[in-house]
């Protein structure tokens, strides 16, 4: 009995005397953290600069004039020169139309008659009157002869004005009679054929200058800040504060341009859009290619010129026009900006930042201020670490002092 109760408990001694020295000598575990992954992001080192703001519009072409060809006098069409035609081009002063001449020639010949004819009465009337005169001064014709000589001087003078009226009268008409182009230009439209009758002030075709065109451009009222137009102004600008602009579309299949300038801008604003226009005119002599009539075409205008504005990709700007600046210790800040404008893809910094310090250009979904990062710099031509701390450094003393 007292072996039966002798054995297990030796047994059950020797397996807990085993587990506590298994225990005893196991090695301790101790937790280990991982290290943080620092995120990589482009960065950009800020360069102020002075750059030429500009402006984009669009507009269609117009030329710059524009007349109806109306008779001055009726008549059958007898001529019509074959540049009167849509499209046609024809220089100043060159005839474009006849009308039947004959009435009119012979409306002047009978003016010219009557002209002569009054011409001769007013030579006899005044003879008569200088006889008159010289008889009266020695008393050989009484006083109411005298007077009807100056009477019939006078009709036969006013005859003379009249005819004369009308001589020039029929002469201007039988000049009218060839419709000449008042300008040098092209033919929208025309109504008129050689055999058809036109009556005086119908308009019978349509023309248009080509030494010039000119396109109305749409600017909003923001927009106006970036140019160098005077508050206020309307009508012609001076020639000292006129933009340049560029022009610009794809016509015949490729990319063509022409420079022009702002020449004006109309007094009313657009009440359905807000816009007030700027007129651009072209000079068609100083370009290589025709701006065409119609044409719709893109305006790159040059506007004023500002200082130290830094210029970074849209991607750098955050909510509360606020950017991410990596300091020295390649972490995170958060730092307020004074935003100039939006231009395309670009971000124009007008105030906030010094030249030197680096701006996180990568698109973070979740950035926090402090946050340890692995700056990358954006630029093709990248600066040493040296150079890098150089610049931080000295842009941190001037934001202190």
């Amino acid at each position: 009995m007292l072996r039966q109760l002798v054995i297990p408990t030796v047994i059950l001694l020797l397996f807990a005397l085993g587990a506590t020295v298994l225990f005893a000598t196991a090695p301790e575990l101790k937790p280990d953290t991982p290290e943080p992954i620092a995120t990589t992001v482009r960065i950009r080192p800020v360069t102020p600069e002075t750059i030429t703001l500009r402006v984009n519009s669009q507009g269609t072409v117009m030329p710059s004039m524009e007349s109806q060809l109306i008779p001055e006098v009726s008549g059958r069409v007898v001529w019509m020169s074959p540049k009167l035609v849509p499209g046609g081009f024809f220089e100043s002063g060159e005839a474009l139309i006849r009308v039947e001449p004959q009435d009119y020639n012979n409306s002047r010949d009978r003016a010219r008659a009557s002209l002569v004819r009054a011409e001769a009465e007013k030579e006899h009337a005044a003879f008569e009157h200088r006889r008159l005169q010289s008889l009266a001064e020695r008393q050989l014709t009484s006083r109411s002869q005298l007077e009807n000589s100056l009477r019939v001087l006078r009709v036969a003078e006013a005859s003379l004005t009249e005819a004369r009226a009308s001589y020039n009268q029929a002469q201007q008409d039988v000049g009218r009679t060839e419709i000449r182009a008042p300008f040098t230009g092209l033919v929208r439209s025309k109504d008129v054929d050689i055999g058809q009758f036109v009556s005086r002030g119908t308009s019978i075709a349509s023309v248009y200058a080509s030494d010039q065109v000119e396109i109305r451009l749409p600017i909003s009222d923001r927009q106006l800040a970036y140019l160098n137009i005077p508050i206020g102004l309307r009508g012609a600008l001076p020639a000292q504060a006129q933009p340049n602009v560029v022009l610009s579309t794809e016509y015949a299949g490729q990319q063509v341009s022409w420079q022009g300038t702002i020449v004006r801008s109309e007094a009313a604003i657009d009440t359905s859009s807000r816009m007030v226009f700027l007129v651009a005119r072209v000079e068609a002599d100083d370009q290589p290619i025709p701006l065409s009539v119609g044409l719709f075409v893109n305006a790159d205008i040059e506007g004023r010129q500002a200082e130290k504005v830094v210029v970074l990709p849209r991607t750098a700007l955050r909510d509360n026009n606020q950017v991410l600046i990596v300091d020295k210790d390649q972490k995170l800040r958060f730092r307020n900006i004074k935003l100039l404008r939006l231009y395309q893809n670009d971000l124009l910094i007008e105030g906030g930042l010094e030249d030197g310090e680096r701006v996180c250009v990568s698109p973070i979904q979740t950035a926090i201020d402090g946050m340890t990062v692995n700056p990358v710099n954006d630029r093709a031509v990248q600066s040493t670490p040296a150079e890098d701390s150089a610049k931080f450094d000295a842009a941190e003393n001037r934001r202190a002092g």
